[in-house]
């Protein structure tokens, strides 16, 4: 049997604090460090999404939104969203902490190549469990899976309207506008 490292939030900090990681993304789930990476694809998906529900949120003074280099403390894990959205009403101070420690309301995951399955579905968990939502945007198959802390999950496909819901109320965009022709 092979051991394995397991990190505590603490040890995770001191790893991604080091010269050598400064220009790393990474994540901790479940006690493992996972290094995020994207495809140009999914990230100019993100940028899409970035863009519009930033435009939103700062048209009607809701909150903050940060991209692919924001981190968040969600439980005792960090997790870096590609897109994610804090109200005002819940932080009205921006963080300069390097994971914000208050998990955001809306949490974009886009899929890449080299996301594996079993931790979204870790991530999409705790997530929802520190009262999260989550819309995880599928490149590939043109979808988006709604996940709510207080409802049933959801597929949106190209032809549907996304909408924002009690997080965002007011907000919508044709899923098929969020990926790129």
């Amino acid at each position: 049997m092979v051991a394995r490292t397991r990190y505590t939030p603490a040890e995770f900090e001191r790893f991604v604090s080091l010269p050598e990681n400064a220009e790393r993304r990474l994540e901790l789930v479940e006690g493992d460090i996972v290094e995020v990476v994207s495809s140009s694809y999914s990230s100019e998906t993100a940028a899409n999404l970035l863009a519009e529900i930033r435009l939103f949120t700062k048209v009607h003074k809701l909150g903050r939104v940060t991209g692919a280099d924001g981190g968040y403390v969600v439980g005792s894990e960090r997790y870096i969203p590609n897109v994610a959205f804090i109200s005002f009403a819940r932080q009205p101070e921006p963080s300069h902490a390097a994971y914000n420690p208050q998990p955001p309301d809306l949490a974009v995951e886009v899929l890449s190549p080299s996301d594996e399955a079993a931790v979204l579905r870790i991530k999409i968990v705790n997530y929802l469990q520190a009262g999260t939502a989550v819309w995880l945007v599928d490149p590939t198959r043109k979808t988006v899976e709604i996940y709510t802390p207080d409802a049933a999950p959801r597929t949106l496909t190209a032809d549907d309207v996304l909408n924002g819901g009690s997080i965002l109320p007011g907000f919508t965009l044709a899923v098929k506008d969020i990926f790129p022709e």
